[in-house]
């Protein structure tokens, strides 16, 4: 924090994130004692995901809203085939809407081998307006004890097979080990029997380690789960104290955290946002912009990503409060998706978190606010016109 941030914070100022207070919004209790490594690429995490999966013993638990009939995809298919017919069972959830693209075939050639597959949110003339709710989870469990999320799917563009594309997109994710494997077996039953799964039953180890990190799962499943993570975030933000990083792939915050994000600035808490300068929906490129003006103003640091596309959604409050997972800050995370995150509250994990944005930020252009004022009709037009419509959405 700067000199002039340093002044405008109050010394009687008592806010402070704490862990009863996270624990109360959720409704849920940290998982204490776990092994937690933050997976700083697309790359990374893949090759971390086939060696687990090729170590599973017992049950392999897969939860994506991608998973591509591609590279990257038909080689974990074909591991999980492999693991199926050794008997180990594998359970596989898919979201319609996110991969319609994946061929019958492929899904078939999976039950064919003893993969247990379903599928959530699948499409019904009956119930049109039901299908823009998705399963916006990235999550993979292995025997109950290790596990995986992040921002990341199962497709070539996060893990780096490609035949023309030159460039991965930069993604996160983050692997877990301990009691929170079984708490997030818990709740990946949950979404597997709502969509006709039988429940998997394990008979699991205590998973527990002499010293370990606090984790605690952020899920939204429901409307009030959905509620909850929003309180989550809004709070974090009001309650940090010097610093907030927060990177995200879609950004069109709602007025609330908006707000929130503004005032953190104005009472002087370092606040850098690292957003896309290039994305895969320019739609939502655009809606984001038509805030960068209240925000730079208020004194909010704006990056946008440019050796890539950025697809990570992480958050790091005051150094030692981190959020790493699937959801954008946007109106689609925010409202309709399921979501997956998981909150560390760990100063080394965040030094670690921290590290890796201010390495994406030596490969990000700052948004210079007096450049930002003069920019053009046009790109004022887009910013408005899409704000719009993605807020009628």
């Amino acid at each position: 924090m700067n000199d002039s941030s340093a002044a405008r914070l109050s010394k009687s100022d008592d806010r402070v994130i704490n862990k009863s207070q996270i624990e109360n919004i959720l409704g849920i209790l940290f998982s204490e004692n776990n092994v937690v490594r933050f997976l700083k690429s697309g790359q990374e995490t893949f090759q971390a995901i086939l060696d687990s999966v090729s170590a599973a013993r017992k049950s392999i638990c897969i939860e994506f809203y991608i998973f591509k009939d591609d590279t990257v995809g038909r080689r974990l298919a074909d591991l999980l085939k492999e693991k199926a017919r050794e008997g180990v069972r594998v359970c596989l959830l898919y979201d319609h809407f996110g991969s319609f693209l994946t061929s019958a075939r492929f899904w078939s050639g999976l039950r064919k081998e003893g993969v247990l597959v379903k599928v959530s949110h699948p499409f019904r003339f009956s119930s049109l307006r039901s299908y823009v709710y998705r399963d916006h989870k990235k999550l993979l469990i292995l025997d109950g004890e290790k596990a995986f999320t992040g921002g990341f799917n199962i497709a070539d563009e996060y893990h780096g097979y490609f035949k023309k594309m030159k460039s991965v997109w930069r993604d996160t994710g983050i692997y877990l080990e301990g009691p929170i494997a079984s708490v997030l077996l818990g709740i990946f039953n949950k979404s597997w029997k709502t969509w006709k799964g039988e429940r998997i039953k394990l008979q699991l180890s205590s998973g527990l380690h002499e010293k370990g990190v606090s984790v605690i799962p952020i899920f939204a499943n429901s409307n009030r789960a959905r509620r909850r993570m929003r309180r989550l975030l809004i709070y974090s933000i009001r309650n940090a104290k010097e610093s907030i990083y927060l990177t995200t792939a879609y950004f069109i915050p709602s007025r609330k955290i908006l707000r929130a994000l503004i005032n953190a600035a104005e009472r002087g808490v370092e606040l850098q946002l690292l957003l896309p300068g290039k994305s895969d929906m320019t739609s939502v490129y655009y809606a984001g912009r038509s805030c960068y003006g209240k925000l730079l103003n208020a004194g909010v640091e704006i990056y946008e990503y440019q050796e890539t596309v950025l697809h990570a959604k992480t958050a790091v409050f005051d150094g030692r409060w981190s959020i790493i997972g699937s959801a954008n800050l946007d109106f689609q995370s925010m409202r309709r998706n399921e979501e997956s995150n998981v909150g560390v509250y760990d100063t080394d994990f965040s030094a670690k978190m921290t590290g890796v944005f201010s390495n994406d930020l030596r490969n990000s252009i700052k948004i210079d606010a007096d450049k930002w004022a003069k920019r053009s009709l046009y790109q004022k037009f887009l910013e408005k016109l899409f704000s719009v419509i993605m807020r009628k959405l």
